[in-house]
This record gives C-alpha cells, structure tokens and sequence, in this order.
C-alpha cells in the first residue's frame, strides 16, 4: 500500500506554499475525464504552451489533450490506428500516443502520481527537500518537469548515451543533471548513483520509478481507463479486444494492463524487451539501443503473475523502421505500397520505444493468430520530437537513405516473425517473479516477506493499492481547499 499518513505540519507548509504560487492539482477524476477540470482553468490553458513551466499545465497530466503545442484544452483519447496495410499482421493495432502531454512524453503522468500522494500528506517538503528522479529517460524529464511546477528542486539521473535531445532540455529545467555510465540497460549504475546520493546526507528523496507504486498506480487508474474508454468506440458487433502490449521498462506502464484484464477477463498482458538484452525470457543481459525502456532486472513495481506472454524485439528492426517512418523516400515507399497518406504522414508520433511496441503487439498477432475482428492495444511512449538526432547519426552510420533501402525495411517490417517470445505458464512467471529477489533483496534492501506477498497474495497485495485513488483524490480536494483558490 502507499503511505498515505498526514504529517500536518508541513502538510499546512505546503498549502500555504503552494497558495503562495498559485499552484492547485488536479485529481485522478479529472485525469481520466478532463471534462471535469474547472473552467478557470480550461480559460488559462487557453494561453498556455504545452511546454511552458506553469503550474497550470498540471491539468494537462491526461490522454486527452488537445493535438496543440499552444492552448489545446481536450479531446479524445489521442492514439494512432495501425492497419494491416502497414503492420503485415491482420488484427488491427491501436497505439496510444503521448506526445500530446507535457515533456512529449506520457512519463510525467508517473512522476505526478510518485510525487503528488507525499505532497498532499506532507511527507514531502518542496521547499526544503530535493527530488531525485533516476530514470532511462522519460521517467526523469517527467520528474525536472513536475518539480520546476511544483517550485522545487530536481536531480535527473540518466544514462550518459540516452538521446541528445533529452540533455539540451534537462539541462535549462532540472537544478542538476547526472549522466551515468553506459547505454538504455544500464539501471544498476543509476541505483548506485542514488545510493552515493542518499549517503552524501543531502535533504533529498529518491523518487525510483522502478520501485515506487504511485508509477503503476497512476498507469492503471488513467492509462488503464484510456484505453477501455478507446475500446468502447472501436468494439463494434463481432469486434474483440485480444491484449495490451507494453515494454517491461519500469514495469509502471504495465499497470495499464493490470486494470484491463480486470475489465476483459480473457485479455492477455504481453511484457515486451529488447532481444539484446532479453532478462525476462532468457535472465540475460547486454546493451540495446531502444530508448526508454531500461533491463537487466526486474522491476519491483511488475506484477509478474499477472503477465501473460513476454516478447523480445531485436532492436535492429526499430532502428530500420525509424528511418523508414520517417525518411522522406521512405514515406512515399509506404504510400506506393498500399497505406493511407494521411496516417504515413502521422507516423512520427512513433518514437523508437513506440515503434518497439509496435513490433512486439505484431509478434503478439502473429502467435496468437489474431484475425481481422482482433484489436491490440500498445503505447507510444514518445515521439520522434525527441529523437530528431537519432535520424542524423543513422545517416552518418550507414548513409543517405535510399529508396532500395525503404523497400527493404518494408519487407523487414513485413516478415516479423514469432521468434524469441513466450506464453508464459505459472513457473514460467514465477521464474521472473524470482528475479526480483538479486536486485531488490540483495542490493536494494527490500523484504523477502513482501517479495513473498507479491506473488502468493497476489489480489490483496496489488489491487487494494491500486483503488487508493479514490482516497488520494480525497487528499487532493482537501489540498486544495486548504490552498483556497
């Protein structure tokens, strides 16, 4: 469960804080039906950039944001339909699009339900207190971004090789920036850099996507109702929704799947890896170049009995289809080939996590053999807003891009096959499960007890966390009321 004790003290010091600044919260009622937002707000955000570090944008925390960099107010969910004529599969894969929130990326949505349930129990002070954010990328913009809207101080902790786009921003929001060594997979050296944090006696508190359930929490109570509110509109007579494909990560996105298998009993829950370093098939390890999703361990916050398949993506294939999505002979190959102008032309709200999903949600098909009355749902962390470099490099690796090379990523695309994946069975999901024991046990000093809890009281250890939204939004209300404004 999450701590939700009061520390009235400072629980007064920040609402007086926080009226000082003009800052108020939105709830998770509110994220999930932005309808609801008050309409001086929806009058402020009226002039506001999606970007701009006003408190405001707080309430922009959703899946429904208007498609505008300046003044949007809502929508519907934002998502992209994949078809057929481009994915070579014949269900059809529905990808949930974030490059419509705050930072580009749906990242901040977690650090709000980590950071905001402490903030509105007083166990943290943001006058006093650092906010250390230890990420693979999105996890820890999120976090600089929510910290600089809330008036406190950030430390974003990131591997040295992640995207350059990622740095140049961190640098002008976070109060500092640590990069680590080593490439997406590399999460221990981050751990130990919170380690050395936590050690050096600095009034801080770590924030750790990979073990703090306010990240799942957040997924399963708004992006797990984004997707079934989605579904309601394309679940037509003799439609079916078959599962929600997710990149393991930090295991925060697949709470999303968690809440839809409540609501679609017979759904599956496919956890996704980079076949370079495939710890959830293989208990391997190694270095990957799809951006977002972090390895070698499994998080704590993953609820691996409720995980249903797991799918490795050889990082070869986004990197090739990144190109292919976005070069300009590229597009018009896909055009040539049957798929709709106006979507090819919206491909960049992939970025390379997005399309690694995507191929895994393809794999997930083909097993499966999904026919033409299937739906599968996945997630676009990010977009290519963050990964314009990555196209430079690409160019300066292997050349200008040509249109025999667009013919070939097609068929690359095309031939996905049903390699290094897994339905899992019961000892299959134990075995992960198990793994958690030489990360969080051994170095993080978890308890083997509540190791133990998660899986053999599987239904009272995570579901009753997951509906404390309904308290945390009590807190909330009672933030604001406190705030007056």
């Amino acid at each position: 469960m999450i701590d939700l004790t009061l520390y009235q003290e400072t629980l007064e010091k920040n609402a007086a804080y926080c009226r000082e600044k003009g800052i108020t919260l939105p709830t998770f009622e509110m994220m999930r039906h932005p309808e609801k937002v008050p309409e001086k707000i929806r009058e402020r955000l009226k002039t506001t950039g999606l970007w701009d570090l006003d408190p405001v944008n707080l309430y922009r925390i959703t899946w429904n944001n208007e498609a505008k960099d300046s003044g949007g107010l809502y929508g519907g969910v934002n998502h992209i339909v994949l078809p057929p004529e481009l994915t070579g599969c014949k269900a059809t894969i529905i990808m949930l699009t974030g490059r419509w929130f705050p930072t580009g990326a749906h990242k901040v949505g977690a650090t709000f339900g980590c950071l905001v349930p402490r903030l509105v129990t007083g166990q943290f002070d943001p006058q006093r207190t650092k906010a250390v954010w230890p990420s693979t990328g999105n996890y820890c913009r999120g976090g600089a971004y929510i910290s600089a809207l809330l008036a406190c101080n950030a430390i974003a902790i990131l591997p040295e090789e992640m995207s350059r786009e990622r740095f140049e921003w961190l640098n002008k929001i976070a109060g500092e920036v640590i990069a680590t060594p080593g490439c997406e997979s590399n999460v221990k050296e981050i751990f130990d850099k919170c380690w050395e944090l936590r050690r050096s006696g600095e009034d801080l508190q770590i924030f750790n996507q990979f073990d703090e359930m306010g990240n799942p929490l957040w997924h399963y109570n708004v992006t797990g109702y984004a997707v079934e509110s989605l579904l309601e509109q394309y679940l037509t007579e003799g439609k079916r929704y078959a599962g929600y494909v997710s990149s393991s990560g930090s295991g925060g996105t697949l709470g999303a799947g968690y809440y839809l298998k409540r609501r679609f009993p017979r759904s599956h829950l496919v956890a996704a890896e980079a076949l370079q370093c495939p710890t959830l098939l293989y208990n391997g390890f190694g270095g990957h170049r799809i951006e977002g999703i972090g390895d070698k361990h499994i998080p704590w916050v993953h609820n691996c009995k409720e995980t249903d398949f797991a799918v490795a993506v050889d990082d070869e294939v986004p990197m090739r289809t990144l190109r292919l999505f976005n070069e300009k002979l590229g597009r018009q190959a896909l055009i040539a080939n049957g798929v709709d102008a106006e979507l090819v032309s919206r491909l960049d709200l992939l970025g390379i996590s997005g399309i690694g999903n995507m191929v895994a949600a393809i794999k997930y098909a083909k097993y499966n053999e999904l026919t033409e009355k299937d739906y599968v749902v996945s997630i676009a962390t990010d977009s290519m807003q963050l990964y314009g470099s990555r196209l430079g490099e690409l160019e300066q690796e292997r050349g200008v891009y040509g249109a025999a090379d667009a013919q070939r990523d097609i068929e690359l695309l095309n031939s996905v096959t049903i390699d290094h994946m897994q339905e899992m069975n019961y000892y299959e999901r134990k075995r992960v499960h198990n793994l958690k024991y030489y990360t969080w046990i051994e170095q993080q000093g978890r308890e083997v007890a509540e190791l133990n809890a998660q899986w053999y009281d599987n239904d009272d250890y995570w579901y009753p966390m997951f509906d404390q939204v309904a308290e945390i939004d009590a807190l909330i209300e009672d933030f604001n009321d406190r705030i007056g404004l």
